[in-house]
């Protein structure tokens, strides 16, 4: 009788397709993705499998307090819970993974992929989610980090009725946290105000052809609890078909999910299109769904990756950038195909803020 651990062995050492052309290692993911893609990549020069390669390399971000938008030190739901989302996919099995609204697990894309390789399930979400967790060895650890929790208390008191808004709400923000740095609460500020959506996409290829993706979030900030978005949504969030390619998102969930913008993606590429047209198609359904409404389109960003099988790639926009208290930022995604560091190019987009 086949057992699905037989089946799992069986499948992952099937040999995959050769690429054409003597094709090489190539990862690509969302612009906070530099070191990400740094460390895939070397993983797959020491010959690593492709999805632990890419688990690897959110690991970064899963780990680093300082992106507010990925694991340990993403920014909470409203009650000032983190609350974190991933999913994987590995080409060469053609098998999947994800766990969604899991609590006080620092990396949720090994859970993920512990749900692919032991168990007959797909998804895990919330307490059984954590559970699971535990029971594979995962210990349950605090996510909020101060900075975190200071940009949520900032969020908190805006929302409050006889909160002083506009060019005063800054002044009580000090009065609230006098022992807080002008640059922390200056950064607290602008997260109240400008929840970001983040997230991390790592998608990999390597030279035998043999694929794998990863998605990774703490989702959006301020969220209502159990909310969940396209992260760990195989077909939205995540998608990767080993025949053809791969593809991936940030941004906001919500719209990605009503398009199934990584399945789509692929499916426009096993059609014949380039992942510069795959990804800006998607985003053309997007902004049908809301009649080209520019007004109304303008309130969100949602980005995708793609990565086809023969080594080609791109990332898209739905706008060409944001503008931040730091200044205008173009949109691009992180690069890396063995010749050297990762590097960062700028994503195409479908429009364009002036």
């Amino acid at each position: 009788m086949w057992s699905r651990r037989s089946w799992i062995a069986g499948a992952a050492a099937m040999p995959a397709a050769a690429q054409p052309g003597g094709a090489k290692n190539i990862v690509i993911s969302s612009a906070n993705g530099i070191a990400c893609c740094n460390i895939a990549m070397a993983h797959m020069r020491a010959n690593k499998d492709t999805l632990d390669a890419v688990i690897a390399g959110v690991n970064v971000n899963e780990n680093d307090p300082n992106d507010d938008s990925v694991g340990y030190g993403g920014l909470p739901n409203e009650e000032g819970v983190v609350e974190l989302d991933a999913s994987v996919m590995h080409g060469p099995s053609r098998r999947a993974g994800s766990v969604a609204s899991i609590r006080n697990i620092k990396n949720p894309s090994k859970v993920a992929k512990l749900v692919m390789t032991e168990t007959d399930h797909i998804m895990l979400v919330g307490e059984g989610a954590l559970r699971f967790a535990k029971s594979m060895g995962f210990a349950e650890e605090n996510l909020l980090t101060e900075k975190s929790r200071l940009a949520w208390l900032a969020w908190k008191k805006s929302h409050l009725p006889n909160w002083t808004d506009g060019v005063d709400a800054p002044m009580a923000l000090r009065r609230l946290f006098p022992e807080a740095s002008d640059e922390l609460l200056a950064y607290a500020w602008d997260r109240a105000k400008n929840p970001p959506t983040g997230t991390i996409n790592c998608l990999a290829l390597n030279a035998k052809g043999e694929m794998s993706g990863c998605t990774t979030t703490s989702g959006l900030a301020w969220k209502i609890p159990g909310r969940v978005g396209d992260s760990p949504i195989i077909g939205a969030g995540l998608y990767v078909d080993q025949d053809v390619g791969a593809a991936g998102s940030t941004g906001r969930g919500e719209e990605n999910i009503r398009v199934a913008g990584a399945h789509s993606i692929v499916e426009n590429m096993r059609h014949g299109m380039s992942p510069k047209d795959a990804v800006l198609d998607v985003l053309k359904r997007i902004s049908r769904n809301f009649n080209d409404d520019k007004a109304r389109l303008t309130k969100f960003d949602i980005n995708f990756y793609a990565l086809r099988k023969d080594g080609a790639y791109a990332g898209g926009s739905l706008w060409n950038g944001q503008l931040r208290r730091t200044g205008f930022v173009s949109r691009q995604f992180a690069v890396n195909d063995g010749s050297g560091n990762s590097r960062l190019e700028n994503c195409v987009y479908l429009y364009e803020r002036k």
